[in-house]
């Protein structure tokens, strides 16, 4: 399993949102590639690095953080917010990324997201199911559709996507526990998923007991910058 440290941007700033909501912002440091750097030097290989601001205004914001941290470290980085086109994705692997996130997109526009599979490949373009009530969120969480999660994955799932990032907003920045049972329930029907689980994770055994479900990773960010994980103690992950 993989340990994917997360840096989210507003402003060019590192920082964390509780449930997605911009007015529950807290600000954990400036410079988010000196954030970066300490997560590689603890021995991360992967980040998951969010354009909040992107996010919301629909529009590639903070590619220049991107820039930076794909110049200056050597990790694997996943991107995703305000990416609205073909060109957008093609401006995002410029700068850097190795793999992209698409969630909003995926539901409004099915049809470009499939294109972006079939152009990209499946090992490049990762699908956001971001999950309150077991309805599809969209928008930076601020709107619940109507689309159930599985009706949602089975799709894709016959569209040839494998990797998936899995965020129950009801869980994330809470750090009160991660959503088990729901990342469970998703790799018993969808065994092929390679299931990224994100949100909630507050301790080491939550770690453990993710790795023991199966997740193909486990996105972790405020646990870290609130001190309740040390990426010390996460060695025997970043060393397999």
């Amino acid at each position: 399993m993989h340990i994917i440290p997360a840096i989210d941007i507003i402003d060019g700033k590192c920082v964390r949102l509780t449930q997605g909501d911009y007015s529950q912002k807290k600000e954990y440091n400036s410079d988010p590639l000196e954030v970066a750097r300490k997560f590689e030097d603890a021995g991360a290989r992967r980040l998951h690095l969010v354009d909040l601001d992107g996010a919301r205004k629909k529009q590639i914001v903070n590619l220049k953080v991107l820039e930076s941290i794909a110049s200056y470290t050597e990790l694997s980085i996943d991107y995703g917010g305000g990416i609205q086109s073909e060109a957008d994705l093609r401006t995002v692997f410029g700068a850097g990324a190795s793999q992209v996130t698409g969630g909003s997109i995926a539901v409004k526009n099915p049809e470009l997201f499939e294109s972006w599979l079939q152009n990209f490949g499946n090992e490049q373009i990762i699908l956001g199911a971001d999950v309150i009530d077991k309805h599809i969120a969209i928008d930076g969480w601020q709107e619940k559709t109507s689309i159930g999660l599985h009706v949602f994955l089975e799709d894709y799932v016959q569209k040839s996507v494998k990797y998936v990032i899995c965020t129950d907003v009801s869980k994330d920045g809470l750090l009160q526990g991660p959503a088990m049972n729901l990342y469970r329930e998703i790799l018993n029907y969808y065994p092929e998923i390679h299931l990224i689980a994100s949100g909630g994770v507050s301790t080491l055994e939550d770690v453990h007991e993710l790795a023991g479900i199966g997740v193909e990773g486990v996105i972790i960010g405020k646990a870290f910058y609130e001190g309740r994980i040390e990426l010390s103690d996460l060695e025997i992950y970043f060393n397999k």
